[in-house]
């Protein structure tokens, strides 16, 4: 019996926010998967390169590129290195994303921290997407990959700016995937909990009453584990999967069905 394997050879994939944790983990699996891979950073070009170095001393291919992901100038300069450096993008990883500290409550929340999430949440989604999708219509192939949060869901004090820009996300995304299902192209979206990186251990105080409060498991899921369900979403074997909103959290959302 052959082995069932995750394949994105012969794709470009673009993951914004490159340089923070996740975003290394997704881009260096997208990579293994045999996809090329586009690294994008905004504020960090020094850890930009680090990562691009990293994927071709494993044989890889990549390229970087920067930018503002709200800018429609900027992301237009994507567009023309990326096809320059790798050829068109076939799966947009929507992963960027401004999350100020500390959360605030509704009522104290200022109108520019607020827009400054909305414009790297829902602005990202509504200006990567027209840059890149249109080229996935004419391909007749495409993966749309938002990365939402299991904040969007629980709605916990605090949570309010960085819940309605993810949940603003998530209404464009969902409308694309109807506009777009009939051209081959998918849109999903993944939810990590608050991830397993290092910088607290599930030994941590704060992280055992995170456990105790929210996870059936008993434990946090780590980068990897969502870099694993984004290579799934971004391979064939996911093409007839569109419009799911997927927690990988251990189980501290449980969506309504």
């Amino acid at each position: 019996m052959s082995e069932l394997t995750i394949s994105c050879v012969g794709r470009t994939a673009l993951i914004t926010g490159s340089t923070g944790n996740l975003g290394r983990t997704m881009a260096k699996q997208l990579s293994k998967a045999g996809a090329s891979v586009a690294l994008h950073g905004f504020s960090r070009p020094e850890a930009l390169e680090e990562l691009a170095d990293e994927i071709r001393s494993k044989g890889g291919s990549c390229c970087t590129v920067t930018g503002a992901v709200n800018d429609p100038s900027a992301i237009a300069s994507m567009v023309k290195c990326i096809e320059r450096e790798l050829g068109p993008v076939d799966i947009l990883v929507l992963n960027a994303v401004s999350q100020i500290q500390p959360w605030r409550s509704v009522l104290e929340e200022s109108e520019q921290r607020l827009q400054d999430q909305f414009d790297t949440c829902s602005l990202q989604a509504l200006h990567m997407t027209q840059a890149f999708v249109p080229a996935m219509i004419e391909r007749k192939w495409g993966r749309v990959i938002g990365i939402s949060t299991e904040c969007a869901t629980q709605l916990f004090p605090k949570q309010g700016a960085y819940a309605s820009a993810k949940r603003g996300m998530d209404g464009l995304l969902r409308v694309l995937v109807n506009e777009v299902g009939e051209h081959g192209v998918t849109v999903n979206q993944v939810a990590p909990g608050w991830i397993d990186s290092g910088e607290e251990p599930d030994l941590s105080a704060g992280s055992k009453d995170y456990i105790r409060r929210v996870s059936p498991m008993g434990r946090r899921a780590d980068a990897g584990d969502v870099a694993n369900c984004v290579a799934f979403l971004a391979s064939d074997l996911a093409k007839s999967m569109t419009g799911g909103w997927i927690p990988v959290s251990c189980g501290s959302v449980s969506p309504r069905i």
